[in-house]
């Protein structure tokens, strides 16, 4: 295992690769989408979950020994991830691996590495050489085949994933420095002095060699995606208390290990604020979106429903996503939306970048409707723009969501709150018939 690797990979190898995703921690700066979930478990792209990217990453790759870990707000993610399943045949699994407390640990997971670390006696099998480390909160579309084999040719004790960055976009990354030939030898959190850029500037010519075009990026932010030899990793953790794998573990093991950076070039963002997650979102509905949902030879995985195709009345429908089981009443506009499943949209209503994330489920037929209460969905001639509603929402007739004084923060309020000017409807919110935005926050 430790000589260098040439060739094509044996397929065998995979087998000897188990993958830890980590759940997330409390979401903060996703908040109010995060108030009854956990981060991985946010939908995304009408139909999806976070949590389905780095899934999806890896049975496309071929891993198939999947755990992950979760901690806050869990239940939701639990149930979804409890939708991967593999037949009978096949050795793979995905399964959770909850923050708990036992006799030997009274603590739950400080960090990153800790979480690896409260879980090691899942990873110490005779048949697992390597360890895959993910982030479940990311989005991005990746093989990991070929970062095995950089692995592999380098024979690395660790690789780690990057992307090459502008230098404004480094200031909010973690950078990473390199020695020829792709030898990681430090590493330093949001650099934002010229100081601290220049020590990890990484010369364009360099990336340029790689085969990939540097194109003004001079920076090598770390992607979050970690592979470990097992031993490497076992040990690293038992000998130390580090909490973290980017702050505390990487600068101990740059000084006596190799570690090797593996690029990648394709679309990869990591929607830690509600800004990012809202402009990523509607941009999948553009008419050519940085990251598509239409890749039948990589598709993204994720709980089957076997829900009803949408209807569609006489709407007028622009440049967006529409999920199953969705009904558009006549004369509505939605233009620039991603609309999720369940969805009722009455009509008349207009909707201009909108983020709809659907509904658990049908309102019953046999409950009597309260009159006083608009039913689950969007009301008769409703206009919201730029707003992210959350699932279960009953919003009525003749309501005006629209952010007109371009309000970038708002305390929390009854229906949820305004983030980095974007307006959030928390899950559950009832709002009634003619209200309007701009009157609840003058």
């Amino acid at each position: 295992m430790n000589s260098k690797y040439t060739g094509a990979l044996d397929k065998n190898l995979f087998k000897r690769v188990v993958v830890m995703i980590l759940g997330g921690g409390r979401g903060t700066r996703l908040y109010p989408l995060t108030q009854y979930r956990s981060k991985p478990a946010v939908p995304i792209g009408g139909k999806y979950r976070l949590i389905d990217i780095p899934l999806s990453n890896c049975i496309n790759s071929g891993l198939e020994k999947i755990y992950v870990l979760t901690q806050f707000n869990s239940v939701s993610l639990h149930h979804h991830v409890h939708s991967y399943t593999f037949d009978s045949f096949n050795r793979g699994f995905v399964e959770i691996l909850a923050a708990q407390q036992r006799n030997d640990q009274e603590t739950w997971y400080q960090g990153t590495a800790d979480a690896v670390r409260k879980n090691l006696n899942y990873i110490e099998h005779r048949d697992i050489d390597y360890v895959l480390i993910l982030s479940g909160d990311q989005l991005y579309r990746m093989d990991f085949e070929p970062m095995l084999k950089t692995h592999l040719d380098s024979n690395a004790d660790v690789t780690i994933a990057s992307v090459p960055v502008t230098r404004d976009q480094a200031k909010s990354l973690g950078i990473m420095r390199l020695e020829d030939p792709g030898r990681v030898v430090g590493f330093l959190e949001k650099p934002k002095t010229d100081e601290e850029l220049n020590h990890v500037r990484t010369d364009p010519e360099w990336i340029d060699r790689t085969g990939i075009p540097s194109h003004g990026r001079d920076f090598m932010a770390s992607m979050g995606i970690y592979l470990f030899n097992r031993k490497i990793l076992v040990d690293a953790l038992t000998q130390t208390d580090y909490a973290d794998f980017g702050k505390e573990i990487f600068p101990a093991v740059f000084r006596s290990k190799h570690v090797q950076v593996h690029l990648f070039d394709g679309y990869w963002e990591d929607v830690g604020t509600i800004r990012s997650f809202f402009e990523a979102n509607i941009n999948m509905a553009s008419e050519r979106p940085e990251f598509s949902l239409d890749c039948p030879d990589w598709p993204i995985f994720t709980e089957n429903r076997f829900l009803p195709p949408s209807r569609i009345r006489s709407a007028n429908i622009k440049d967006s996503i529409i999920s199953d089981g969705s009904l558009i009443e006549e004369g509505a506009v939605v233009e620039n939306c991603i609309i999720g499943v369940r969805c009722k949209i009455g009509k008349n209503a207009r909707l201009k970048n909108v983020i709809v994330m659907g509904n658990d489920f049908y309102p019953g037929n046999a409950e009597k409707p309260q009159t006083d209460v608009p039913p689950m969905g969007i009301g008769d001639n409703s206009i919201i723009e730029e707003t992210i509603i959350d699932k279960n929402c009953q919003i009525g007739k003749n309501v005006a969501i629209i952010n007109r004084d371009k309000i970038q923060l708002t305390p929390e309020l009854p229906f949820g709150m305004i983030r980095d000017g974007v307006v959030c409807i928390s899950k559950h919110a009832i709002i009634p018939d003619n209200w309007s935005l701009e009157r609840a926050v003058s």
